[in-house]
């Protein structure tokens, strides 16, 4: 009877156990899909971190995404030069514009009466 029991009990606690462990990520990602797609998250969350004006988490997002993208270019093909200059060119255009939207940040606290 307390062997039944105790199956039971154990059979019930299973399921939520499971449901508390977090499912383990993989080292590596299984291919180059799931890097686009981690990428264009961390970019999302970036956009959104640099338009409520968060730029210590825009750049710990930008942080991240350096890193899976060091971590992904093993899986992916090499980018050809023209590639690289765009990317480049393109992270260029995103850091000026967080500057400049830090910029008018700054100009309207200081242009505020204390």
């Amino acid at each position: 009877m307390k062997r039944c029991v105790l199956v039971i009990a154990l059979a019930l606690a299973m399921p939520a156990f499971a449901q508390s462990t977090p499912p383990a990520q993989p080292a590596e990602p299984a291919g180059g899909t799931s890097c686009h797609a981690e990428e264009a998250a961390l970019e999302r969350d970036m956009d959104l971190a640099r338009s409520r004006g968060q730029m210590l988490r825009r750049r710990q997002l930008a942080e991240t995404l350096a890193a899976l993208r060091t971590r992904c270019q093993g899986a992916e093909p090499p980018q050809s030069r023209a590639a690289r200059i765009d990317k480049l060119e393109h992270d260029i255009r995103l850091l000026r514009a967080e500057l400049e939207h830090a910029e008018e940040q700054l100009r309207e606290l200081k242009n505020q009466r204390p």
